[in-house]
């Protein structure tokens, strides 16, 4: 079995050539790969890797309180994690629980979330069906915080997971379930008996064995009422938290959990983020995107604003900061997971739908160069990214425009060209462009009238039968 060693840009203030997202923080991440050995996970695995561009929805009880995710009932002192000074943790921790009572998202649309991200050019959704606080947004039997016994239980569409799965496989996309391993509401987690330090279980598994046998079923039961058929055709299980692994102690049997879940949804991908193995079938940088071009699977996921969740004073991202990130991250060979925080009604913020339709138009007359593609052993020059046809042979240059400057008059690079006589094509207005090569360097006239404020300039053309053009 493959196994493949990966290091992930950390940043800090490093500065880089070109440009590359900033990392500010991530929870660790793997240091290895195994492909999956089922074919059929194998096929759905590529399938997967040919969209390219992805939702991921944090939306719950921190939304109500225009917050953090989850993070401010963990008594962790961490400059990410804002709680009032004045408030006593154990007073703190209570009120935030009782926001149950609160959260009722009267406008809750998850079709129009659905048909947003498609306007946007997403072809994913991973929704969050339970975060660390342990709120469920499904119908789980196994505890009683959840969204069907707060102040939601009595509206028709208080199954809030079967309804945006439900939404958005109608929009044909691929569908994903995020689920929390750690549970800081559940007493075989957090026992009550003592004090919450950290993140992590607070009692010592090899002195309460019981307890902790107790969550692992708590554990498998939840994600059974999961993939058990009740919510459709699950394609992504998407566990997060990290820190719940073996080797730590705190095992929660991943074996009988995937058994499982591919008994229900054969060939579901399963994606056990930071916990090397035949259980992580692609790798979820956070926040961040590895420094070099990588042949693995593997995914970014990074928040359109500071924060996952809806915080009424977050900071978006530009549209072209987005596009630069996500041609930036399929020339290595990723995929681009973008994080929204629908608002606690239910709505997604104006703000938010706006970047989205101008991402779409841009992916509207460029994605050629973005979907079903793959990476390049040269997959760089500057600000100039390059991507091929899966199938084809095609090839593509996304140049990558200096936001809120006027578009120039010519771009070049070096690394990927056609050879004399071929014809390049620009794919925002379908014609023909007019380019001289000098070397290996290609310099392009771009044609008059593109859109201002394009952020980025894309280009295609077909490689001549049985010569090489890569340098």
């Amino acid at each position: 079995m493959k196994k493949t060693v990966v290091v992930f840009l950390m940043l800090g203030g490093m500065a880089l050539p070109g440009r590359s997202v900033a990392q500010t923080f991530a929870h660790g991440q793997s240091s290895a790969y195994e492909w999956p050995t089922d074919p059929a996970v194998r096929e759905r695995l590529e399938a997967w890797q040919d969209l390219k561009f992805g939702m991921l929805i944090h939306w719950g009880l921190y939304s109500q309180l225009g917050i953090v995710e989850s993070w401010s009932i963990c008594s962790e002192e961490e400059d990410w994690i804002p709680r009032d000074s004045a408030v006593s943790y154990d007073a703190y921790k209570r009120a935030y629980w009782a926001t149950i009572d609160a959260f009722k998202p009267e406008r809750f649309d998850p079709s129009a979330w659905a048909r947003a991200g498609k306007r946007a050019g997403m072809n994913y959704v991973v929704f969050t069906t339970k975060h660390h606080d342990g709120f469920a947004l499904f119908d789980t039997r196994q505890s009683d915080f959840s969204i069907m016994h707060g102040a939601f239980k009595d509206d028709p569409r208080a199954n809030a997971a079967k309804w945006v799965f439900d939404a958005f496989r109608r929009e044909d996309y691929m569908v994903g379930a995020y689920f929390s391993k750690p549970d800081w509401h559940s007493p075989y987690y957090w026992w009550d008996r003592y004090a919450t330090p950290s993140r992590r279980h607070n009692y010592s598994i090899e002195k309460n064995p019981w307890r902790w046998n107790q969550f692992k079923e708590f554990t498998f039961k939840q994600i059974e009422e999961l993939m058990n058929g009740d919510y459709g055709r699950i394609d992504i299980l998407w566990l997060d938290g990290g820190w719940v692994r073996p080797g730590r102690g705190a095992s929660v049997d991943m074996p009988r959990i995937a058994a499982m879940a591919r008994g229900y949804q054969p060939s579901i991908l399963i994606v056990d983020r930071t916990v090397p193995g035949e259980f992580e079938n692609y790798r979820t940088p956070e926040r961040g995107i590895p420094a070099e071009r990588e042949e693995d699977p593997w995914e970014s996921c990074i928040p359109l604003g500071n924060d996952w969740g809806y915080v009424p004073t977050d900071v978006y991202k530009s549209p072209a900061e987005v596009i630069h990130i996500l041609v930036e991250i399929v020339a290595k060979g990723g995929n681009l997971l973008l994080g929204i925080g629908p608002k606690p009604d239910g709505t997604l913020p104006e703000e938010v739908v706006a970047r989205m339709e101008e991402i779409g138009k841009w992916l509207g007359a460029n994605g050629e160069a973005i979907y079903n593609t793959r990476s390049l052993p040269v997959f760089r020059d500057a600000d100039t990214w390059f991507t091929a046809a899966r199938e084809g042979g095609k090839r593509y240059a996304i140049v990558c425009l200096d936001e809120g400057q006027p578009i120039p008059r010519q771009v070049s690079w070096k690394g990927n060209a056609p050879l004399p006589g071929g014809r390049l094509t620009c794919l925002q207005t379908g014609r023909t462009a007019r380019w001289t090569r000098k070397g290996n360097v290609v310099t392009v006239t771009l044609p008059k009238g593109l859109p201002a404020g394009l952020p980025a300039v894309a280009f295609s053309w077909l490689p001549l039968e049985g010569r090489d053009q890569d340098r």
